[in-house]
């Protein structure tokens, strides 16, 4: 390490530039891995993205190929996210999908058209081995975090699982999550942060969540659009603050993220299930730029003098 005076620097300055120093290490001390050529934890800033809910197949190809070539554009990697199910839905009425068998079935003809990974969710311990035929990545919703059958049932499939954190929990208690994935056999753990219940109807994003959850040793995604969710705010239905989406992507890369978490779809405000908060498709390669300059900023370090 450069030796430098302490007289050249602010107390500020001294105290960032051993902050720093610290993530770099911490960069190389997370369980990384690596699917296809998507990275998580190496150093890079990956993405999953993708529309709320499979609608059909020529909307999932669509939009597969879509952010494929706009990812391929911005030079990073990204996991195609897709739900078959949406069970925690406001309403009975809401649209959940095609169903199980349908929305795996689509999800791999879109995985093997694209040769692009995918990530979808289960809600029920019986689906990890189904789903676990076609997706690379498992993914637990938030609000089912803390069961524990169905995440050991994730585990055990051998697949890489992403873990909401709920919005109920605390970051420092997620290590209980880490515990129970590592406990079953699982190698390849990301959690995710996607706002914390801030009294009716909101959420808000504690910064201190990235540091803290990724000091349990695993890579940690920011889910930017979820966060901006209104749970049940439109009575029948999620509603969701969109306009906000760059403005908390960008807060959550330059605090220290290893991968970002958007749904995007070309119609949010036709589409079935979470519209309100989805990305419109039009402002994902901006944004993508903006993200990749941030986040190769702040891994840089402070330049120090001789």
């Amino acid at each position: 390490m450069t030796e430098f005076h302490s007289a050249d620097f602010t107390r500020c300055e001294v105290s960032d530039y051993y902050s720093n120093q610290a993530n770099k290490q911490k960069v190389l001390s997370v369980r990384a891995f690596q699917i296809d050529n998507v990275s998580f934890g190496r150093g890079e800033l990956s993405f999953l993205l993708g529309p709320c809910v499979v609608e059909s197949y020529d909307h999932a190809s669509f939009m597969a190929r879509e952010i494929k070539a706009i990812c391929e554009r911005a030079g990073v990697g990204f996991v195609y996210k897709s739900s078959f199910d949406k069970a925690n839905r406001s309403s009975i009425e809401s649209f959940r999908g095609d169903g199980m068998e349908r929305g795996l079935e689509i999800l791999a003809q879109v995985k093997e058209e694209t040769g692009v990974p995918v990530v979808t969710d289960i809600h029920e311990p019986w689906q990890a081995e189904k789903a676990a035929d076609v997706a690379d990545i498992l993914q637990i919703p938030a609000f089912l975090c803390r069961q524990t059958d169905l995440l050991v049932a994730a585990a055990r499939t051998g697949k890489a699982v992403n873990v909401k954190k709920g919005q109920f929990l605390a970051p420092w208690d997620a290590k209980n999550i880490v515990d129970k994935l590592s406990s079953a056999g699982c190698e390849k753990i990301l959690l995710t942060e996607r706002g914390a219940s801030f009294g009716y109807n909101q959420l808000v994003v504690d910064m201190r969540s990235f540091p803290i959850m990724r000091g349990f040793d695993v890579p940690v995604v920011f889910d930017v659009t979820h966060s901006l969710q209104l749970p049940g705010g439109l009575g029948k239905a999620t509603g969701g603050q969109s306009e906000y989406i760059e403005h908390l992507a960008r807060a959550g890369v330059a605090c220290g993220v290893d991968a970002v978490f958007m749904e995007v779809h070309n119609d949010p405000a036709n589409a079935p299930s979470d519209g309100p908060n989805q990305l419109p498709l039009e402002r994902l390669e901006k944004l993508l730029g903006k993200l990749k300059s941030i986040h190769e900023l702040v891994t840089e370090g402070p330049s120090l003098p001789e």
